[in-house]
């Protein structure tokens, strides 16, 4: 018996079906595009064979298929005779929306060779009004970004990951030796008291404890921690609803030995009791 998920994407051409497939392969759905009907059925069987290890599936089915499209009555058909449960989502565009994205994309429809782009739409919301009526989640694409629908689908197919929809990277780095090329905030701490300066610390590093009790016994590092905690934790968010999958903060001081390896473990692991994918990197801790 299949337990899990067995989602049939299909809908408007034009209307954001594969931006969805690569949601659901972004939540580790077993993915397929254009697959022809009479297949669903021996994919479905593949899925109980496999004992569990497939048990996410999300496949796309639509009039691409041409006159093969006709039998997805028949493969539905047979997947309730199997007893074997699945799910259709529809994907749905106004018609001037739709036009205007061939236009963008220089697509053609792809029952374009039947007529002007839109008879072309006309003829397949009409050869789909059967199975929208049979669908479980129909969206409305016209007004949504690839983002929205991103943030669409996560909440309907797996809500549990929507807020914490993104790897964090934190990386401690030295000024003297460059900035890190691909972080998206970077936060300078070198006004901070310098252990560097300090005989019994200086050969130590950011991970070692002394250091980091001379790092945080000084009010200045607690008051600046608190406003970059503050300002992290609002930003994330809104990452994630923009669908940003990785956000890399960058925190650097002068050699990225000391002060910038303190601080982006202490906020690293913030992160990471926060329930976040966090990792961290010191970049340049050798070097000093």
């Amino acid at each position: 018996m299949f337990k899990g998920r067995f989602v049939i994407i299909t809908g408007f051409s034009g209307a954001g079906k594969s931006g969805a497939l690569h949601s659901f392969e972004d939540l580790g759905f077993f993915s397929m595009d254009n697959l022809p009907p009479a297949l669903i059925p021996k994919f479905a069987e593949l899925c109980i064979q496999s004992g569990g290890k497939i048990n996410r599936v999300a496949l796309v089915c639509d009039i691409r298929g041409g006159e093969l499209f006709r039998g997805l009555f028949d493969a539905l058909d047979n997947l309730e005779e199997m007893g074997f449960d699945y799910e259709i989502l529809f994907l749905e565009a106004a018609e001037d929306v739709l036009i205007r994205r061939f236009k963008e994309t220089r697509r053609r429809h792809p029952l374009s060779e039947r007529g002007a782009i839109v008879e072309s739409i006309r003829e397949e919301s009409s050869l789909l009004e059967e199975i929208r009526g049979k669908a479980d989640v129909v969206i409305d694409t016209t007004e949504l970004a690839t983002a929205d629908l991103k943030e669409k689908i996560y909440r309907l197919y797996a809500p549990e990951k929507w807020e914490k929809n993104i790897s964090i990277n934190v990386i401690s780095f030295g000024y003297k030796y460059g900035l890190p090329l691909d972080a998206d905030l970077v936060f300078d701490v070198r006004f901070l008291p310098n252990p560097h300066y300090v005989d019994s610390l200086s050969h130590l590093d950011g991970n070692n404890q002394l250091v980091y009790n001379y790092v945080w016994k000084w009010a200045i590092t607690h008051r600046f921690y608190q406003k970059l905690k503050d300002l992290v934790q609002f930003l994330i968010p809104c990452y994630i609803k923009e669908g940003k999958p990785e956000l890399v903060i960058a925190i650097g001081c002068t050699g990225g030995k000391h002060r910038s390896v303190s601080l982006s473990n202490e906020l690293s692991r913030l992160l990471t009791g926060e329930g976040y994918q966090s990792r961290t990197e010191h970049r340049d801790i050798n070097k000093a």
